[in-house]
């Protein structure tokens, strides 16, 4: 059988991507069928969601017709992921506490099905404590909550809370349902059980290392690059989907830990070689990280002050340990070592020494010379022992969705 969506659209400005969200699943041959909330009906009509998803459009819980022909019982177990996108504060309020006042949060909280919700708000709604009360509530009621991009508001604010583009949830949501790659997406695809799903790393341990390193200077100075952490995250997120047990050692960054990832904070490389090294033995292990190559010989107790005469302060440097390499040497190697190369030119050829080099098995390279570090897309080259495998620029989220099918094949192999 095909692969079912509920698709709850709840009242935000970015209703309107629902419309395009709709149109990419059924590409993907994932049959959808939509439920409206009153005040999304404000920015999109039932009649522009019924002609793409083929289906009547649902949304008065006291329709007779509805419910003596689907019921919101059954409507609410039909389909094998139920997904609110966007996912306005308000129903993101009503999932916490269990309020069923109308068609959506009704069949919400009548489902047993997995639920996936796409927030999207004003940032300073979305960082109120009462919403993230409320997510924190969902997460661990076993809801997946997709995290918003940054950007420009509708409101013409910057920051947090935009939905993400439609491709990126398209991502998400195949990489819940483990729709396989390479078939064809009209074709009929096994029914699998919910468990089944997800399961394809169940089992195992995968460590991921994610984000910077900072290796202070004095005080207030530190060595940096420009990584977000946001790949790194994302690869940990999709491996605990897949049903891994997944550790996280992630250098500064504010980025809130996944769904059913252990997280270990550090902030120097030398730190995070110890907490890597902590947490081996591992089945697989993803080193995602951009840690800073080189560190400060002698970290300044006190703030360096200019000398008034337009000398620099003298910094000497010296290199960090080769986190990479180190593991690759360990007897306590993991069966899967992967590193990441980030690169400005010759990528490929770069990527390919440091596979030979650092005793890795497969090395993932991007090109970095653009907004890649900090952005939400990626296109890397999957350099292994066989050749190289270049992907097309994706979200961040499906590059990670990708990779983790990857190894899942490959463990399984």
């Amino acid at each position: 059988m095909s692969k079912r969506i509920l698709l709850i659209v709840s009242g935000g400005i970015a209703a309107y991507k629902s419309l395009e969200l709709v149109r990419l699943l059924r590409r993907e041959g994932i049959a959808v069928r939509a439920v409206m909330t009153q005040s999304a009906k404000q920015f999109v009509t039932p009649l522009s969601l019924g002609v793409l998803t083929e289906d009547h459009v649902y949304g008065d819980m006291f329709d007779l017709k509805e419910e003596r022909e689907i019921g919101h019982i059954e409507l609410s177990r039909q389909a094998d992921l139920i997904v609110v996108a966007p996912a306005t504060a308000n129903i993101l309020a009503k999932m916490a506490a269990g309020i069923a006042d109308d068609l959506a949060s009704t069949l919400l909280l009548a489902t047993d099905k997995p639920v996936l919700t796409v927030p999207a708000m004003n940032v300073r709604m979305w960082h109120h404590k009462a919403t993230q009360r409320n997510l924190a509530q969902l997460r661990a009621d076993g809801i997946h909550v997709m995290e918003p991009d940054e950007g420009v508001m509708a409101c013409n604010e910057w920051g947090r809370g935009r939905l993400p583009e439609p491709p990126a949830i398209v991502a998400e949501i195949k990489a819940l349902l483990a729709v396989p790659r390479g078939l064809d997406p009209l074709a009929d695809q096994p029914d699998f059980a919910d468990e089944e799903r997800v399961s394809r790393l169940a089992g195992k341990h995968v460590l991921v290392t994610a984000g910077p390193t900072h290796e202070p200077i004095d005080p207030v100075r530190y060595i940096t690059n420009r990584s977000s952490g946001k790949q790194g995250f994302a690869i940990a997120a999709a491996a605990a989907r897949a049903g891994a047990r997944v550790t996280m050692v992630a250098g500064p960054v504010g980025l809130p830990t996944p769904t059913g990832v252990t997280r270990v904070d550090v902030e120097t490389a030398r730190e995070m070689l110890s907490a890597v090294e902590t947490a081996l033995p591992a089945d697989v292990a993803i080193m995602v990280a951009a840690v800073a190559d080189w560190r400060s010989a002698d970290e300044a107790p006190r703030k360096l002050k200019k000398d008034g005469a337009g000398a620099p302060a003298p910094l000497e440097l010296i290199e960090n340990p080769d986190i990479l390499a180190i593991i690759g040497a360990s007897p306590h190697r993991p069966g899967l070592l992967i590193g990441f190369a980030a690169e400005t030119n010759d990528v490929v050829p770069h990527a390919k020494a440091k596979l030979a080099k650092k005793g890795a098995d497969w090395i993932v390279a991007n090109d970095v010379s653009g907004d890649v570090m900090g952005g939400t897309h990626n296109a890397v080259h999957l350099v292994t022992a066989a050749g190289v495998e270049s992907w097309s620029e994706m979200p961040k989220d499906a590059v990670a969705a990708r990779l983790v099918e990857k190894i899942a094949d490959a463990l399984s192999e």
